[in-house]
């Protein structure tokens, strides 16, 4: 049997040969509990199965890889071996030379590069050229390597499309990108995916979260919003749209139809063009906020559209009514102005008027909208929960006006109106990077698993260091971003927010041996925001003095008045930054950027979840098996680990809780978040709410939800002031679940005036 190589030369096949390069490869970084032997033997075994004499080199490299990856199970090493294998190909097909490797994207028929990062990067191809460390790149464990290859690698290496980023970004301020270069590739921070895809190209369109109101309630105008919407989309970008001032079915419309046909016709255009949509099988995706007022609330909670994500836009006074079993009156937005464009006192006023005057088009019980609320909660994970006092009340932009919506993932909070199209650009910080070991030179830290936990500490003064970088890359990119639309630029450019987010909270606890649910965690959870939050304010301080002044809109805005985000949730920072000198530096150079934090999903760009505990320590995700890497080291070193282990964590859906061979320690650190009381949940993201002048794209997590125990957290989360209350449900028993929700509605109001439900809205 023979190989071919990739210049076509054939040779006798040794299969020592491979043996021996995996043990080559295992040997960078010390990947011990991999068996060479048995990937080779596994491999040997396929190929002789084989009607062919003469075997391409990179088929049996792709079998070693599907072996290696399949073998995670066993031990997280072997995704660690999978990538090597995998990376070692990658390397064979591309060019050594960032330089070349540009020019070769550059010169093709359809140039993948723009003209002056071209010339950027020729001008400075010996240094650049020089700073490339292709090591990193067999750092990557198997999940991570093949989200690169299947979103972001243009024909090129990992380190290559981190110099791409770095200079995207940069252009010709070298240093800047070097210094960039150095933390994306070391894994400090990352972008978010359209930066990471699209930095460098000849269109640079950088930004994540696009967020819209409908412009007026006209046949124009809803198509024009469409349109708008769809072109976005085609971006790869998340949409957030407002519907409030839509009429209601059976209202008076304003381009002079006879009636409206109120919000679910629309829901159904936007449905439909995200079916039609299609940006490398990813479909068009909008989240539409609405105010439980509006009189087609009922019917927009039932619309189950596959490309429509429904959320709630909540004003205090319904949950109040909600708890005290009140009345709620429901109206047409044309028929009752105004109710969208304001908050807290001045809408309960206006509320309160239009329902005195007989304006309402219907009354119902609020607490039967809220078990219907429950009940499409139970269904299908949505509405989304966010509560539009507190996200006007505490937000830096609501001396623009009022704020009606957020986004695809509910934690960009930002001001839209019928010609402002808000934009929000986001990085995230890899906190398990910034655990390092004591003693010594402090390094960065490539650790895993609890064990040795006392001999580690998290490093605030790198996170400082990092965060400032985050923020003057992320205030360049808004001006170096390639637009979609004229409203999307200026807005943009007026406001200059950005969303700096995190990844790795859980993991950044694991490492330093503590229980997510914890008082250490706990402590450690608001010192790392706090330390975010202030960092990002000094640099934006500073990008105000270096830059000519703070942003155009500043005047007015909270932080012009010295209001912080921990003032507005009555908190008090600790001592551990020089807040008194922050502020007095603020107060006369302003800040560059109206918005600095938000806690958005990472699953584009990282393994790790951003700031939730493991969902499961061992889980099939249909395309790869993923381990919990700091429990098998763990019980690897404390001689536990084992195959009658492993499949009893698979038998418990990813659960320690039950096995007796593990000791009580190591099951409080690997509990999963189905085992956590929820009200930990809410209270971490209240305690660092204070440090988030955006939001968090917060999920809950119920084993078996019903509708008391989800009534009694959404009305905790509210009473702590979050601003998104549940990004979406998420539930072991959607069988039970969906069961339950059917019941006749005639119980439902037997329910709701029962003397027990006041039990049910606290806690």
């Amino acid at each position: 049997m023979y190989v071919k190589k990739r210049d076509r030369r054939q040779e006798g096949l040794q299969w020592d040969k491979l043996t021996a390069s995996l043990k080559k490869l295992m040997s960078h970084g010390g990947l011990q509990h991999c068996d060479p032997v048995l990937v080779s033997d596994s491999v040997i075994a396929k190929v002789s199965n084989w009607v062919c004499d003469c075997i391409p080199t990179a088929d049996i490299s792709r079998l070693a890889v599907e072996t290696a990856s399949a073998l995670t199970t066993d031990h997280p090493d072997y995704s660690m071996l999978a990538a090597r294998i995998a990376i070692y190909e990658l390397h064979k097909k591309t060019k050594q030379s960032f330089s070349q490797t540009i020019k070769d994207m550059y010169y093709q028929k359809s140039p993948l590069i723009a003209d002056d990062v071209f010339e950027i990067i020729m001008k400075n191809s010996s240094c650049l050229d020089n700073e490339m460390v292709y090591d990193r790149d067999f750092d990557y464990d198997f999940f991570v390597l093949k989200i690169l290859e299947s979103c972001y690698l243009l024909k090129e290496r990992p380190q290559h499309m981190w110099m791409r980023v770095a200079v995207g970004i940069h252009k010709d301020d070298i240093e800047s990108v070097i210094k960039t270069y150095k933390l994306l590739s070391q894994g400090w921070f990352t972008h978010a995916a359209p930066t990471l895809l699209n930095a460098g190209t000849p269109r640079p369109q950088l930004s994540s979260c696009f967020l819209k109101c409908m412009k007026e309630d006209s046949i124009d105008c809803v198509y024009d919003t469409l349109k708008e919407c769809a072109v976005f989309s085609k971006s790869q970008v998340g949409i957030g749209l407002s519907i409030h001032d839509i009429g209601a079915n059976g209202g008076f419309i304003c381009d002079g139809a006879p009636t409206s046909n109120g919000i679910v016709p629309i829901l159904q255009l936007f449905n439909a063009s995200g079916r039609y949509i299609d940006y490398y099988g990813r479909k068009g995706e909008v989240a539409v906020y609405l105010e439980p007022w509006h009189a087609d609330i009922y019917e927009f909670l039932e619309d189950d559209g596959e490309n429509i994500l429904t959320a709630l836009w909540i004003p205090d006074l319904f949950m109040q009514r909600t708890e005290s079993d009140g009345k709620w009156s429901l109206f047409c937005p044309n028929e009752c102005p105004g109710l969208a464009n304001c908050w807290g006192d001045e809408f309960e006023a206006l509320y309160t008027k239009y329902e005195k005057e007989g304006r309402v088009k219907k009354v119902v019980q609020a607490r039967h909208l809220w078990f219907k609320i429950l009940r499409s909660q139970f269904e299908s994970g949505t509405p989304f929960m966010l509560y539009k006092d507190s996200c006007n009340r505490k937000s830096n932009q609501q001396n623009l006006g009022t704020i009606k919506s957020s986004n695809l993932c509910t934690e960009i909070i930002q001001y839209t109106s019928p010609t402002e199209t808000a934009v929000c650009n986001l990085a995230s910080i890899a906190l398990p990077k910034y655990v390092r070991e004591k003693g010594g030179i402090a390094q960065p830290s490539n650790l895993v698993g609890s064990i040795g936990s006392r001999n580690r500490y998290f490093d605030f003064d790198k996170l400082a260091e990092v965060t400032g970088l985050v923020t003057r890359n992320l205030n360049k990119i808004i001006d170096v971003n390639y637009y979609l639309d004229e409203t999307t630029k200026r807005t943009n450019l007026r406001n200059r927010p950005m969303g700096i987010g995190v990844q790795g909270l859980a993991d950044t606890f694991i490492l330093l041996g503590m229980a997510f649910e914890s008082a250490e965690a706990q402590q450690l959870n608001k010192d790392i925001f706090e330390t975010i939050y202030y960092h990002a304010l000094k640099a934006s301080c500073e990008l105000a003095q270096k830059e000519g002044g703070p942003y155009e809109t500043y005047v007015g805005s909270p932080v012009s008045k010295g209001i912080l985000q921990p003032d507005m949730w009555g908190v008090k920072p600790s001592d551990r930054w020089d807040w008194d000198s922050l502020r007095a530096k603020i107060a006369n150079n302003g800040v560059r950027n109206s918005l600095l934090i938000a806690l958005t999903p990472t699953a584009p760009t990282s393994y790790y979840e951003p700031f939730e505990p493991y969902f499961s320590n061992l889980y099939d995700s249909g395309e790869f098996v993923m381990v919990n890497k700091h429990l098998v080291h763990d019980l690897t070193e404390m001689g536990l680990w084992s195959f009658t282990v492993k499949n009893m964590i698979i038998h418990d859906k990813g659960s320690v809780q039950k096995i007796p061979e593990i000791p009580e320690g190591l099951k409080l650190i690997y509990k999963t978040i189905w085992e956590m009381k929820q009200q930990i949940i809410v209270d971490m993201a209240a305690d660092r709410g204070c440090y988030i002048d955006q939001s968090q794209s917060l999920k809950i997590y119920m084993d078996q939800p019903c509708e008391k125990n989800l009534t009694a957290l959404h009305f905790y989360a509210w009473r702590r002031g979050l601003k998104t209350g549940m990004c979406s449900l998420r539930s072991h028993a959607v069988a039970d679940s969906i069961e339950f929700t059917v019941a006749d509605t005639t119980m439902l109001r037997d329910n709701e005036n029962h003397p027990e439900m006041a039990g049910w809205f606290a806690l």
